[in-house]
């Protein structure tokens, strides 16, 4: 079996119960290298991110070959370890066979695939379609995936989304660790973390779980890692919604005053930008090669 990479191999260490990683969602480089820089431990490689950053719907509009090169732009922009979200796999276990490779050479340390049909509607949509494949099958699409080598594979049951009960959830994310799972996401969009608090104390603790609590946000990372049964805990959206609302309200406030002004003491200055681009390293280069 081809060994970990050196990020999935980081990422690996960090999937401590006791002491669960956190990440942060991110839409482009820029996002993900402000998350590097903000401390979390890795960065979500969000399909509903990038959906939303396209202006389309999380229902498998954008081709991988979107989603890939962004998540190496992101893996190259900074350092932290990159988890794409892979939604269904782009297909069915064949698709799979070809797609995780291209991630592992892109620098992503894991990716995380969800038991839905193709194409997949968003998990927390309102009466969206929430329609489960065969248990056996995903296992194929796992297995195909831990094929590849060389990252982290989590898998990603949507049995309570589908409102098909904790027992359905707990025999897929079983079925799903004895596939080779190394993770594996337990998905609520409950508004109390009742559901999910239930599901974790029932998990008999073969491999990490792994946590999306944006439908249940009173529950802390503190209260998350007192469970013994979480490895990993994904900021899901986060990125994508401060930014709306940032740009919304400087936007506004622009036409409001009829002018600039009003706004310049509450966005970055233009120098934290340059600083973000690299620009200091740039001028290194110049100085050192342009005659």
């Amino acid at each position: 079996m081809t060994m970990l990479s050196p990020r999935a191999a980081a990422l690996r260490a960090k999937l401590d119960v006791a002491r669960p990683a956190v990440a942060m969602a991110a839409h482009n480089p820029l996002a993900a290298k402000l998350a590097a820089e903000a401390g979390f431990d890795a960065v979500w490689g969000s399909g509903f991110e990038l959906s939303a950053a396209h202006a389309v719907p999380d229902a498998s509009i954008l081709p991988m070959g979107t989603h890939l090169e962004m998540m190496r732009a992101m893996a190259e922009a900074q350092p932290a370890p990159v988890i794409a979200d892979i939604d269904t796999g782009f297909g069915n276990a064949v698709n799979v066979a070809y797609a995780v490779p291209q991630y592992r050479a892109a620098g992503v340390a894991a990716v995380v695939m969800e038991d839905k049909t193709f194409p997949k509607d968003s998990s927390l949509r309102p009466g969206g379609r929430q329609e489960l494949v065969p248990l056996g099958e995903f296992q194929g699409k796992l297995e195909a995936a831990k094929a590849a080598g060389g990252l982290l594979v989590i898998a990603r049951t949507e049995a309570l989304i589908a409102g098909l009960g904790q027992e359905e959830a707990l025999r897929r994310g079983t079925a799903y660790a004895e596939a080779g799972a190394d993770a594996v996401l337990i998905h609520s969009k409950q508004k109390t973390p009742e559901e999910i608090l239930g599901f974790c104390r029932a998990w008999p603790g073969r491999v990490p779980l792994v946590l999306v609590p944006t439908s249940y946000p009173q529950l802390s990372f503190a209260e998350v890692g007192a469970l013994g049964k979480v490895g990993l805990i994904i900021c899901g959206n986060h990125a994508i919604r401060a930014a709306v609302r940032a740009m919304q309200e400087t936007f506004h406030r622009i036409l409001a005053e009829g002018g600039i002004a009003g706004v310049e003491a509450q966005i970055a200055p233009v120098a934290e930008i340059f600083a973000l681009q690299g620009d200091a390293r740039m001028r290194q280069i110049e100085a050192k090669y342009l005659r």
